[in-house]
């Protein structure tokens, strides 16, 4: 790896199919979690964490992942890392299916694809100095010692942390966004194409969050990464995505670019999710709930679209019939916003705004 750690797309070998090719491909991904009880603890049930989750990330952008907590994000993630193994589906990494005899192992993938968590803390070896931890990886796939510590030094000093001053600390002596930013360079040491950021600034207070943002941004313009972004922070997900890819109870209920997601969005629960945004402006302050109600029972959940038990619009086709991603009516301004709805008259208003 050259001392400016930056990779050219168009030399890059590992580069297969070229920018027209996904970089992650996603299809019918599935996971569900047994649910043990009685005398002889045998399964009574299962918790469909992801049922059937289908998307595309191409090379260089930056898919955003949102939801409300256990709709199935990080339990996404994870099955992409193969920190769990999928009961269903595929995963097929730049035309290599991932895990498959034809395709390329999950070995070789996790060089390609990393990922940082929310937890700086419980993410870094508490016996393992800053740049032992990011050599880590390096020496594991046979890196040279000396190689790899003369990388960690140069990752630090690239997230922005001196090398002299944090190469030989631990853990406990390294701020949350220190921490943080030292698992943004340990993801990096195996020179990725993609990065999973699974709440990666969540536990960051604002001011560190948006030095921390600007980071991501400015590797993934130098390192020519791709990334996909989870997170609660609606906000960050606007200012950091190019598309965003909404998740209501293990299934993706609407996708599409970023600006017509956020300035169309056509699920009843999009459009709830992002009336709850909290505003410092007095006049666009809301008066009543957006979604009333919890989540429903993942181990139990309603039959056909699982957002009609909250939905206002809810009407007996969506209880008989799960509704597939489809293309929004005609008129809207981006045809590749998908929505999994049945109703056109939950959208209709949005319609008529733009006819």
């Amino acid at each position: 790896m050259s001392a400016a750690l930056k990779l050219d797309p168009p030399n890059d070998p590992r580069d297969r199919g070229g920018p027209a090719q996904p970089l992650l491909l996603v299809e019918n991904l599935k996971k569900y979690f047994p649910v043990r009880g009685g005398l002889l603890n045998r399964q009574v049930a299962t918790v469909q964490a992801v049922d059937g989750v289908s998307f595309r990330v191409h090379k260089g952008e930056t898919l955003g992942i949102v939801g409300e907590s256990g709709c199935g994000k990080s339990t996404t993630a994870r099955l992409l890392m193969r920190l769990m193994t999928p009961d269903e589906g595929s995963v097929v990494f730049d035309g290599d299916p991932v895990g498959d005899r034809h395709g390329i192992s999950v070995s070789e993938m996790r060089r390609q694809m990393q990922m940082v968590f929310q937890d700086s803390y419980s993410s870094l070896n508490p016996r393992m100095t800053m740049a032992e931890s990011i050599a880590y990886a390096p020496r594991m796939h046979g890196v040279g010692r000396n190689e790899a510590f003369e990388r960690a030094e140069r990752l630090l000093n690239r997230v922005g942390l001196n090398p002299a001053l944090h190469a030989r600390r631990y853990p406990h002596e390294m701020s949350g966004g220190q921490r943080q930013r030292v698992n943004i360079a340990r993801a990096l040491a195996l020179e990725p194409r993609m990065v999973i950021l699974d709440e990666a600034v969540a536990a960051l207070d604002k001011s560190v969050e948006a030095q921390v943002l600007n980071l991501l941004t400015d590797l993934k313009q130098s390192l020519n990464l791709t990334y996909l972004f989870i997170s609660h922070d609606l906000n960050v997900v606007e200012y950091m995505s190019d598309r965003v890819m909404v998740m209501y109870l293990g299934r993706v209920v609407e996708t599409g670019p970023v600006e017509s997601i956020y300035r169309h969005p056509r699920h009843p629960y999009t459009r709830a999710l992002f009336a709850s945004k909290p505003t410092l402006d007095p006049d666009r302050r809301t008066q009543e709930m957006p979604l009333t109600g919890d989540p429903p029972n993942p181990i139990s959940p309603p039959s056909g679209c699982r957002f009609r038990t909250r939905c206002a619009f809810a009407q007996a086709i969506c209880a008989e019939k799960s509704p597939a991603l489809a293309e929004p009516l005609a008129g809207m301004p981006e045809p590749s916003h998908l929505v999994a709805c049945h109703l056109p008259e939950a959208q209709a208003a949005r319609v008529a705004a733009h006819a």
